[in-house]
């Protein structure tokens, strides 16, 4: 795009318009938010208003399953009482130690020394030793892949210079979060000690973390990790999560288990273009756990359709498009690559094409020029995104072409 082109949005394609051969584009003017997408896509059926949550029941004491994109809950049974989520915390630990990597504040290859207070932590651990020395990249996938809790404690105090310093941040970010009944008092979700309190949150709370986690891609690469080297090969990091390498999609997230929690997990997968993260809390045993996530997530998945908002890779946009000093005054542009989304099944008809495209497009281009996008909004969520091409090559004009096609 050309540096101070005025670049708006066109929110006014819906899938009806697509279903019968067309397209719209609005000429110009302010860009109208998404939320006016959706409205203008399905004003023929009332305002954008999501489907009772399923209550499903079995072998866990709180259920949630939520569609990743725009948070609509799909399945809920318990999901606002509040329990002992044991390992399933590290997930608020991963991710503040990743948001400062992703601020600058941390890098992956900085040294991190293990305290004493970190070597002697119970539960899973790699055994760490005080005065060892490992990075935050080690101690991260540790943490991730297996859920160690001297991990949590060294990177804990090295963000934050204590536990308790840490947790306080823990809190905050779950505030920021809407993570409205969750209180943390540990790094690890170990259960609490001599006066301490127990951690305490929700499985609609822990979806809520789920779904700022998986933004940043290491948690998912190493989540869907079943094995990883750790001291140079010489141990071994695996992941307790049964579901990695089993269910169709699945790469992650964290399970938990301690006596007072049960056996939890909060997983997530991609089948058909479409992510969903469920929650479960208190099953009776690991097998339960994976078996009612895989019923839980396959319930879900089953709830949406895909939608073929753009059939085949050059597909061309229905109105030719303006061109600056160009042989000719406008052009046709094309879609770059196929566009198909999953939408739930009541609502294939409120999906809308966004374009973010230039004033102009200026000569001179050759043909298959990526020259701005085209979005599949729903909810105010994108869904996919394409290119949008030129499908010839545009030649720049002479002087009187230039004269009457700028």
């Amino acid at each position: 795009m050309q540096t101070g082109s005025r670049i708006f949005r066109l929110l006014v394609l819906t899938l009806a318009v697509l279903m019968a051969g067309g397209t719209v584009l609005a000429a110009g003017g302010e860009a109208p938010s998404a939320a006016a997408a959706d409205s203008a896509a399905g004003s023929a059926v009332g305002p954008l208003t999501p489907p009772p949550p399923a209550t499903l029941t079995g072998d866990f004491k709180a259920a949630y399953v939520v569609d990743a994109d725009t948070g609509w809950p799909l399945v809920a049974y318990h999901e606002r009482d509040r329990r002992q989520p044991a390992s399933m915390l590290k997930m608020m630990t991963e991710l503040l130690v990743l948001e400062r990597v992703a601020e600058g504040d941390l890098h992956f290859d900085d040294p991190v020394k293990v305290s004493a207070k970190a070597s002697n932590m119970g539960g899973s651990q790699v055994y760490l030793k005080q005065g060892e020395v490992f990075t935050v990249r080690e101690l991260l996938m540790a943490l991730a892949i297996h859920s160690a809790n001297d991990a949590a404690v060294s990177l804990a105090e090295h963000v934050a210079g204590s536990t308790e310093a840490f947790v306080d941040l823990m809190n905050m970010r779950a505030r920021q979060l809407g993570m409205a009944d969750t209180e943390f008092h540990s790094v690890h979700g170990l259960p609490p000690g001599w006066r301490q309190k127990p951690d305490l949150t929700t499985a609609r709370d822990l979806s809520l973390l789920a779904r700022q986690l998986i933004t940043h891609p290491e948690a998912l690469e190493w989540a869907s990790m079943a094995h990883a080297p750790f001291r140079d090969g010489k141990f071994i990091l695996t992941n307790p999560n049964k579901l990695v390498g089993t269910y169709r999609g699945l790469d992650g997230l964290k399970t938990g288990y301690t006596g007072p929690a049960g056996f939890c997990v909060t997983a997530t997968a991609i089948q058909k273009g479409k992510r969903l993260i469920s929650v479960v809390m208190g099953c009776s045993s690991d097998k339960a756990r994976a078996t009612e996530s895989t019923r839980l997530l396959s319930y879900g998945f089953n709830m949406y359709t895909q939608v073929p908002l753009v059939e085949t890779a050059g597909e061309p946009l229905p109105e030719p498009y303006p061109v600056a000093g160009g042989k000719v005054k406008s052009a046709t542009l094309a879609y770059g690559a196929p566009l198909k989304v999953s939408v739930l099944r009541d609502f294939q008809d409120r999906v809308a094409i966004r374009y973010e495209l230039p004033d102009k497009i200026k000569a001179p281009l050759p043909a298959g020029t990526t020259v701005g996008s085209a979005e599949a909004v729903f909810a105010g969520h994108v869904l996919g995104t394409v290119p949008v091409v030129t499908r010839q090559d545009i030649l720049k004009g002479n002087w009187l072409d230039r004269l009457f096609h700028n």
